[in-house]
């Protein structure tokens, strides 16, 4: 039997990026905003951590790119391609407000979002796992049951809940959020840190049915990765304790100028991947409920920033609840346009990963980064253009 209710405008399943992004959002709105998450919040989850330009420009919109800068996730202002053994770098444009790129590891950045959600006016309660919804008459969600760290059970009751926990999200099954769109990518991706390398900023390498890449990242390590069709990346793994070594023997295959300088640098970590992730569009909303993040959205790791996603998509969330909430008469509409927004805003790029996940010849695959890069450039000027939001506020121009 469920002990304590409370009741709020709305309730956020996880913690992480997405989940504390619309927090702060909201919160920042003047709305009772609580947020549950069954970690700490204190680890390290499965995330390759590159930020696309549009998310860069949201950290900076919402006064929190200059904390995640001092956190020690060091500034890439340098891209290197490398096709065919040859590379080129070539120096970040000034686009948007914008000439760096970042990749910071999630546990500075998840902290630093949960802070500055709590700061906004939210409440975080971690080490707490929804177990189901609550549901009014006519079915529409109206809260969560909870188990809090101390194994009570809990009913938070909301105008709305939101649904941010991710990949293999509960919630979206709960919701009975359905599929709009999805394909197949049998597809590989693992990755370690390495340090001891003089990184000149992110790097994309091209070899045969092979992506390599490096992002930059926190104490002088990078995470560089690897993606390979499945069935080309068993030797990665299955290698058991030899991991980490099969993966740079793969890269240097794939990027041997890479594979020289990983050589020359240190693995400092267990080697992590994902293998045939899902690509998936979902309802994004229903009566009383609103999906976020890889909740609502994921594609495969190979075009990656899903950070950015998830900042992108918290602020769409964040204007339609608003409305909806200040406005009942409105809910529809606010919702509609929120779904609308998001699928507009996702669909180049989940078309774009669906054909590089076949792993195209050099040619195409440069007319697809080209094409991939344009449309993140206008989804970093569509960001920019919003008013800025800090703490407590929003600015207008």
């Amino acid at each position: 039997m469920a002990g304590r209710t409370t009741s709020h405008d709305v309730v956020i399943v996880g913690g992480r990026c997405a989940g504390t992004a619309t927090a702060r959002l909201l919160a920042a709105r003047g709305l009772d905003v609580v947020v549950v998450e069954r970690s700490d919040l204190l680890g390290d989850p499965l995330s390759t951590h590159g930020l696309a330009r549009g998310g860069v420009v949201q950290l900076a919109r919402w006064g929190l790119l200059d904390e995640v800068l001092a956190s020690g996730a060091p500034p890439c202002r340098a891209v290197t391609l490398g096709i065919e053994g040859r590379e080129v770098r070539r120096p970040l444009k000034d686009r948007a407000g914008v000439d760096l790129l970042i990749a910071p590891r999630r546990t500075h950045l998840d902290r630093i979002l949960a802070e500055a959600a709590v700061a906004a006016g939210a409440e975080v309660r971690t080490c707490t796992t929804v177990r189901g919804l609550v549901r009014d008459p006519d079915c529409r969600v109206t809260g969560v049951v909870a188990r809090n760290e101390a194994r009570e059970d809990v009913i938070l009751r909301a105008r709305y809940v939101v649904g941010a926990d991710g990949l293999r999200s509960s919630t979206a099954g709960m919701f009975g959020a359905g599929i709009q769109q999805a394909f197949i990518s049998d597809v590989a991706t693992f990755y370690t840190y390495v340090d001891q390398v003089p990184w000149t900023g992110y790097e994309l390498h091209v070899g045969p049915r092979s992506y390599a890449g490096v992002f930059p990242t926190h104490d002088g390590q990078a995470a560089v990765w690897l993606c390979r069709p499945a069935e080309l990346a068993a030797g990665v793994r299955h290698a058991g304790a030899r991991r980490t070594d099969a993966l740079l023997e793969a890269i240097a295959e794939t990027a041997p100028a890479l594979g020289e300088r990983l050589r020359a640098g240190r693995a400092v970590s267990r080697t992590r991947g994902i293998v045939a992730p899902p690509n998936y569009v979902r309802q994004a909303y229903g009566d009383g409920w609103a999906l976020v993040g890889d909740a609502g959205y994921h594609r495969d790791p190979m075009t990656g920033h899903g950070i950015t996603d998830a900042f992108r998509d918290a602020e769409l969330l964040a204007d339609a609840l608003h409305s909806a909430l200040t406005d009942p008469t409105a809910e529809q509409a606010a919702l509609v346009e929120f779904q609308e927004r998001r699928d507009e805003a996702l669909a180049d790029v989940f078309e774009l990963t669906r054909e590089l996940t076949c792993f195209p010849d050099t040619s195409r695959f440069v007319e697809l980064q080209i094409e991939l890069s344009e449309a993140l450039d206008r989804e970093a000027q569509l960001l920019a253009s919003l008013p800025a939001t800090r703490a407590g506020a929003v600015l207008t121009a």
